[in-house]
């Protein structure tokens, strides 16, 4: 009997023989559970005990389907309680991970007992309907088109000949970031804040009970061959307190997991399992983890920046980077036109990587999250950018050429990676087209790129800027930034009103049926009723909750005017969120009226409103509370 764990069954051995030969070999693993990404970005979960996946081995491998409730996924519009049947069909072109529940043990091998992850497909009415399929026809329809492009254009391409093209390779990447924190502990927002300003935690070292589940978490990545390249600090925390007993308690970090690319399907299966890896680890080091993208309120957020490649495999078997030009310039007319496509797309692109609430709230000035739609190469060709402001980051090392990407920034560790990497390459490939059927050289793109506003080239829009060497949240103010580079949604409405109001771009994500018009309904549908649920069970709850803790806290006799005038403009504040009178409508019950009557333009205004006065309100209650000497 294998004295070794198995942690990862690779594509050549997804055929009966082997998998009833490691099933053998390894008894502790008893479950298998299909995964299909529904368009939330959920992963379905079940548990099949193994001894019926063999019983139905030949089944399960060979497309006859699993079948799931549909109301188990999210697939509004598609999936109707008349019509919820959905078949789960396997995909064995990719790595399959063992996950280990490390509170329960086998009895006969003493191990965890483990359950192979299997990702799926979700087909629906005989088509697919999942997320992970909307990738897998992203990825070959943005191959077999760019193919396609070089070697009709290959007299307009510096860096190769196109004819000696035999393929296009993708590659992805994801940096994932979290905060972790001992359970039921509060943010201390001012110690936080003071911290982040003062760069106090950003890479320092990681001790206690966050540096065991750190490096555990590495160590079992490394296990399961994810190749983790690093985690560190990020720029969040604040350093843990000792306990009487020695313990570390008031845990409050931040963290990041980086791990080495892939293929773009493999890089998303990689980020949920990592996900659940992480949570699982620190969960057993007695640490809760989120993966919010703003979890706590004045500090920074959790990104999860995305890296975008994409290379040649020619004819001799060498492979060359598709976006790199000559040596005097920064890309090369691919690589201009891919940051062009996913510039002047990104209003159709964002619904996608932004689709909550909690994510909109993340991106606003000041926290090394980007704000408006802007890209950054640098001011010499020898000294690419590492301009941390920008939407889009080109990252290029002038003695790696294999190295040139795009780094998104702007998705979050809840963002579904799937379909914010799919729509990521579909941008990219309505730039390339423009930039090889133009015939534009590297400088004319350039200089499209590079534009002023007001004037015009043929691609980009003439009243936008695109390019910005300087930092986009100092250098200017607010209403340039909206003139310049476009004014970004407040709220998930105004952002998902885009793939309603950009009906010409939208086509690009149509290409091929990528996005069939069905599937973009269903996620609109499936993005309102979110928010919507959201906002009126969970925000407004927390928001009572929290105005309700704002209280008096000086003693009258004692109190200054400048305090009684404070808790008199608190108080009134107060009112006006959450309490109705005969007269008066609270600004909570006009939200919950609004959702109600399914008008959601008001009652996207009206968060947008109050989340200015809960701001208000918290700065004005802390300046109170700080003048407060008697309570």
């Amino acid at each position: 009997m294998s004295q070794k764990m198995l942690y990862k069954i690779k594509e050549e051995k997804h055929n009966e023989k082997d998998l009833r030969k490691l099933l053998s070999d390894y008894p502790e693993i008893k479950f298998v559970s299909l995964m299909g990404i529904d368009l939330y970005g959920n992963g379905t979960e079940e548990k099949i005990p193994t001894n019926i996946f063999l019983k139905n081995i030949n089944d399960f491998l060979n497309g006859i389907a699993v079948q799931t409730d549909g109301s188990s996924v999210a697939l509004p519009g598609i999936a109707t309680l008349n019509d919820a049947k959905i078949d789960m069909i396997v995909d064995k072109e990719c790595d399959w991970f063992i996950d280990y529940n490390n509170s329960l043990i086998d009895e006969e091998t003493n191990k965890p007992i483990g359950t192979i992850i299997i990702p799926a497909f979700l087909y629906h009415g005989g088509k697919a309907v999942d997320s992970r399929s909307i990738l897998k026809s992203a990825e070959k329809t943005f191959k077999e088109e760019v193919l396609k492009l070089i070697q009709e254009n290959s007299d307009a391409i510096t860096e190769f000949n196109g004819e000696d093209v035999k393929q296009i390779e993708l590659d992805t990447a994801a940096e994932l970031e979290f905060w972790v924190k001992t359970p039921n502990d509060k943010a201390e927002i001012e110690a936080l804040t003071a911290s982040e300003c003062l760069q106090e935690q950003y890479w320092t070292k990681i001790n206690g009970p966050v540096r065991s589940a750190l490096e555990e978490t590495l160590i079992a990545m490394d296990k399961y061959e994810l190749e983790p390249e690093m985690g560190h600090k990020e720029v969040g925390g604040i350093k843990a307190k000792l306990d009487s007993n020695g313990r570390y308690n008031h845990v409050m970090e931040q963290l990041e997991v980086d791990w080495r690319f892939s293929i773009p399907m493999q890089t998303s299966d990689n980020q949920m399992f990592i996900k659940n890896l992480i949570q699982e680890t620190f969960l057993s080091h007695g640490l809760e983890t989120t993966f919010m993208s703003k979890p706590i309120e004045d500090v920074a957020g959790n990104g999860m920046h995305i890296h975008l490649g994409a290379k040649a495999r020619l004819k001799d078997g060498k492979k060359v980077n598709i976006f790199n030009g000559s040596e005097e310039h920064f890309l090369g007319n691919i690589g201009y036109g891919a940051l062009m496509g996913l510039l002047k797309n990104y209003e159709i692109m964002n619904p996608f990587i932004s689709s909550t609430h909690d994510s909109l709230k993340r991106l606003k000035p000041g926290y090394e999250a980007p704000v408006c739609i802007v890209t950054s190469l640098g001011n010499d060709v020898k000294i690419p950018s590492r301009n941390r402001t920008v939407l889009i980051s080109l990252i290029k090392d002038i003695n790696s050429k294999m190295s040139t990407r795009f780094e998104l920034r702007s998705p979050n560790p809840r963002t579904n990676i799937y379909l914010a990497t799919a729509v990521s390459y579909m941008a990219m490939l309505d730039g390339i087209k423009y930039a090889l059927n133009s015939k534009k050289t590297e400088e004319e793109l350039l200089k499209e790129l590079s534009k002023k506003q007001g004037e015009e080239f043929g691609y980009l829009e003439k009243d936008r800027e695109y390019r910005s060497e300087k930092d986009v949240f100092e250098d200017y103010t607010e209403e340039e930034r909206n003139s310049l580079f476009g004014k970004a949604p407040k709220s998930v409405i105004e952002n998902i009103e885009n793939l309603d109001l950009q009906k010409e771009k939208l086509e690009i994500l149509k290409v091929n049926n990528v996005f069939e018009e069905k599937i973009i309904n269903s996620f609109k549908i499936s993005v309102i009723k979110r928010w919507r649920e959201e906002l009126t069970k969970r925000i407004l709850t927390e928001y009572t909750n929290e105005i309700r803790s704002y209280k008096a806290i000086h003693i009258p006799e004692k109190a200054l005017d400048n305090d009684l005038s404070a808790w008199t403009k608190i108080n009134e504040i107060r009112k006006n969120l959450a309490k109705d009178s005969t007269h008066f409508e609270c600004l909570f019950t006009r939200i919950k009226k609004a959702i109600k009557d399914e008008d959601y333009k008001l009652a996207s205004d009206l968060s947008i409103e109050l989340e200015e006065k809960i701001e208000t309100l918290r700065k004005m209650y802390y300046e109170y509370t700080k003048n407060i000497l008697d309570f």
